[in-house]
């Protein structure tokens, strides 16, 4: 079907809305009436917006003093509504006025209901919204299309005992007749339907902070407010740093960040109306994990960049969402970093970063961007390519031009763009502009294909690997995985970085500074043709892809690999150090190298004291332990033993006074690999200990140290430990502790307690925002994890009917750890009979994924338990 086939007619273009709702929280339904100041380019005699779900009952059109009723026709398949006059409108300003009501859904999209309960037990509900992507057409009559802004002036008509938030600061309440209240709000700046948003319930607000003239304020549940101070901290940073960057001022007249109960996603950018899981914005930072900490900063930096990058300057059409998305994902880390230097945050990237490249390793990957025709095509770009990949490209650019010149380029583009609309090729022109570089050249060739180069480091004498020559040749390919779909090769504009590694003292770097250790960078632009380097000397390996800011891999011979091992400790810093491990697994799925390799590496780096970096060595030997069983697993966990145990025994089990965030928490990841991964038995009676002293005083217990132990526990737990844990889940004092409780319950080995789980999230215990998450993990769970695809397809139509549609897919990321032959054809089988409602691209990498596991099983299993005994 063509994109007109969705897309609205330009004949009339709305330049205004006024909205009022009559909210029924009892009946979980609203009536409304909307009426839109519009402009008719030309003479016309009906009218096309988007509605979906709605009862249109009354609709008037109105030009010069002179109002007429107009038919109305529905679309159900295209969401659109017709107004038809027998009135012929001439070309100008006129005013339609729609009278509607509708229901609240139970899918977390639209005008939704959320329920909580309060501190004595009684149930209550918030009447909240989320419209992005296509959802604003379920709450009023709309020209629901990105391109198409407007300004939005709302009231809301709510209980007596009820408050009310909107975008825009509320200018009146006035007391009804009947007991309710009329709530009115300041008109908007002109915005996208998708940016508007309203909750409305019994909420509470702090006080409001001024942050150079704007007021900040958390708004959330009662009996909450102690959690929002580190909120507040973030949020208040955030507004300075982004007004500073961009070089424009705030675009709204207060910014609201909102906590709802019941969320699909993790937040989203309504201007000056923030909605968030409450788990990413009320925190106790005294009970709250480093990774919690840094995930609850880096959304609330994402969502207050989108108020420039997003609502300031909007993409034309779902296509473009990429741009938004990745570039608030880049602006988040760079708020972060800000915010908390001590945490590292661009060496962390490596983790999500690895997830775009596993995707993008497959022939069902996708351009970042791509043609979007439907609603449903809009809700299958938020995915990790649109976020992590785009996110990647976008530092990747960054780097290459120096980051003042890159940001030059983008105040530019916010200047010229501000107030309306932009494609991609506006950024790029933009930041070409600025810095005369070929940007539109180089992006283009990643933005509209997909995959990734490996780079390969050659000997130009005879084609092999290099050992070390006076020269090299740098070429690429298309990344690929073996088992995955075939796929045509391609080539990208790569911005390689390299370096000699100096291993003299003379020349040898400040490892603890995160600095590139050794002879200055180089760069070069690598394009279908060979890059030579001369001047290689064997005593000096040769690192690409230096401090890690392409996104790329680098494909090292053995001899190569080995001699970085050796001295990367002390002559990388961690985010190369973090690619060398990540780039040689990915050998491994690609069948470049062997699972026997990867091992000897993980050891020669043992003497790692980088969190990100020992996160990647404890992912490596889980990943490795899930491949053998019997003898092969007792000795691979020997193996795991001696890498992590004398990094453990240097920090100590008791985080010191001088210990920061990070160190604390490479302890509590140490103490996981060795109670999960490694078995240690010492380790998990350590872990039943702190974990029963958390249950009765978590306030005694290392708030990092109490979630490892949680997770050290369930996955040896019993019934008992089970038990536990679901008190504890349901009396939690944090969403965080809530979330760690809940997301242990599935970890168990016993699948008779795991089935409790389902149970929970048959009756409604579990929230749906959740439910996909938990059943998601379950499936990784190599005790339970047949068993939780067997629930999964016996209730296959209850869960697509429950969950938000943009959440099936997150739930079946899991599959991929189902790697036998046996599963695959299982899982293919049934997805041949039954469809994804949003994300069917998403679903189809997902069987790929899957394929690759089962191929690198029957190539790797075997060989690896031989190595592991010989």
């Amino acid at each position: 079907m063509s994109s007109d086939q969705y897309r609205l007619p330009t004949t009339v273009r709305p330049s205004a809305y006024t909205i009022r709702l009559e909210l029924d929280h009892e009946s979980e339904t609203f009536s409304g009436r909307v009426v839109i100041d519009a402009e008719a380019g030309n003479a016309t005699s009906e009218f096309t917006l988007n509605s979906e779900d709605l009862t249109i009952t009354a609709a008037t059109a109105s030009q010069d003093g002179d109002t007429t009723t107009c038919d109305v026709e529905l679309d159900e398949e295209r969401e659109r509504l017709t107004l038809r006059s027998e009135r012929r409108f001439q070309p100008g300003p006129l005013i339609l006025a729609i009278e509607f009501h509708g229901r609240c859904n139970e899918q977390l999209v639209g005008p939704y209901v959320s329920h909580f309960s309060h501190a004595d037990g009684e149930p209550a509900k918030l009447i909240t919204t989320q419209f992005e992507a296509t959802h604003a057409r379920k709450c009023f009559p709309c020209w629901d299309e990105p391109a198409i802004k407007a300004s939005f002036e709302i009231e809301l008509i709510i209980d007596g005992d009820h408050q009310a938030v909107s975008n825009a600061p509320e200018v009146s309440r006035t007391s009804l007749d009947d007991g309710r209240v009329a709530v009115r709000f300041a008109p908007t700046i002109v915005m996208s339907t998708y940016l508007v948003a309203f909750v409305a319930g019994p909420i509470e607000t702090t006080e409001p902070i001024d942050v150079g003239g704007v007021p900040l304020r958390v708004v959330h549940v009662p009996g909450k407010g102690a959690l929002t101070d580190f909120a507040l901290e973030a949020g208040a940073f955030a507004l300075t740093y982004f007004t500073d960057y961009f070089g424009l001022p705030y675009p709204g007249d207060k910014l609201d960040l909102v906590a709802i109960p019941d969320f699909a996603f993790g937040a989203m950018e309504n201007l000056g109306c923030v909605t968030f899981r409450e788990a990413l914005l009320l925190i106790d930072p005294d009970q709250a994990t480093q990774p919690e900490l840094q995930r609850a900063a880096d959304v609330i930096n994402h969502e207050i960049a989108h108020m420039w990058f997003g609502d300031l300057v909007t993409m034309s059409w779902w296509n473009g969402l990429w741009l938004n998305e990745a570039f608030a994902t880049f602006m988040e880390m760079r708020c972060t970093d800000a915010f908390r230097p001590g945490w590292d945050r661009w060496t962390d990237f490596g983790l999500s970063r690895s997830e775009a490249f596993a995707t993008d390793s497959l022939a069902s990957t996708r351009p970042i961007e791509y043609e979007v025709i439907s609603p449903v095509d809009a809700e299958g770009m938020f995915d990790v390519l649109t976020y992590e990949k785009g996110a990647a490209v976008v530092r990747m650019l960054e780097q290459y031009l120096g980051e003042d010149r890159f940001r030059d380029g983008i105040r530019r583009y916010m200047v010229e763009h501000q107030f309306a609309n932009a494609d991609t090729a506006d950024l790029w022109d933009a930041v070409e502009a600025e810095t005369g570089e070929p940007v539109r050249q180089i992006m283009e060739s990643w933005i509209f294909q997909g995959g990734y180069p490996q780079v390969v480091v050659t000997d130009p004498a005879d084609g092999s690997p290099t050992t070390g020559g006076a020269r090299v040749e740098l070429t690429q390919h298309r990344m690929r995985f073996q088992g995955a779909d075939r796929s045509d090769n391609q080539y990208w504009m790569v911005p390689v970085s390299y370096r000699r590694i100096a291993t003299d003292p003379e020349h040898g770097g400040d490892r603890s500074s995160g600095e590139p250790a050794g002879p200055s960078v180089e760069r070069l632009l690598l394009d279908t043709d060979p890059a030579t380097i001369e001047g290689i000397d064997p005593a000096h390996p040769l690192v690409v892809n230096s401090s890690g800011s392409g996104f790329y891999r680098v494909l090292y011979p053995d001899a190569h690999r080995e001699a970085l091992a050796a001295v990367a400790v002390d002559h990388l810093n961690p985010v190369e150090r973090y690619a060398l491990i990540d780039d040689t697994w990915s050998a491994v799925l690609a069948g470049q190298t062997t699972t026997p390799s990867f091992l000897t590496l993980l050891e020669a780096m043992t003497g790692e004291s980088d969190r990100s970096v020992w996160q990647r060595l404890i992912g490596g030997y889980s990943r490795l332990r899930r491949l053998v069983d019997g003898e092969a697993r007792e000795r691979l966990e020997e193996i795991t033993h001696d890498a992590l145990a004398p990094a453990l025994a240097g920090l100590g089990l008791s985080p010191g006074p001088d210990d920061d965030d990070r160190r604390r928490q490479l302890r509590a990841d140490l103490v996981r690999g060795l109670g999960v991964v490694a078995n240690d038995p010492d380790i998990q009676d350590e872990a039943k200990r702190a974990s029963a002293t958390g249950l009765r005083n978590p306030e005694l217990v290392d708030s990092s140290l109490l979630a490892a132990a949680i997770d050290v526990v369930a996955a040896g737990g019993d019934e008992a430990d089970f038990d536990d844990f679901i008190r504890a889940w349901k009396a939690a004092t944090t969403p965080q502790s809530e979330l760690r409780y809940l997301g242990a319950l599935t970890d168990f080995p016993d699948p008779a307690l795991v089935e409790q789980v389902y149970g929970l999230i048959l009756d409604g215990s579990v929230r749906t925002q959740n439910a996909p998450f938990l059943l998601r993990r379950a499936l990784l769970n190599e005790h339970c994890g047949h068993r939780t695809w067997q629930f999964i397809t016996q209730h296959w139509d209850r869960l697509v009917d429950t969950f938000a549609s943009s959440l099936i897919v997150r739930m079946l990321e899991g599959i991929n750890a189902l790697d036998t032959e046996a599963d695959r054809e299982a899982v293919a089988g049934f997805f041949s009979q039954h469809s994804v409602p949003s994300g069917q691209r998403t679903l189809q990498q997902i069987l790929e994924r899957q394929r690759v596991e089962v191929s690198l099983r029957q190539r790797e299993s075997e060989l690896l338990s031989r190595f592991l005994l010989g």
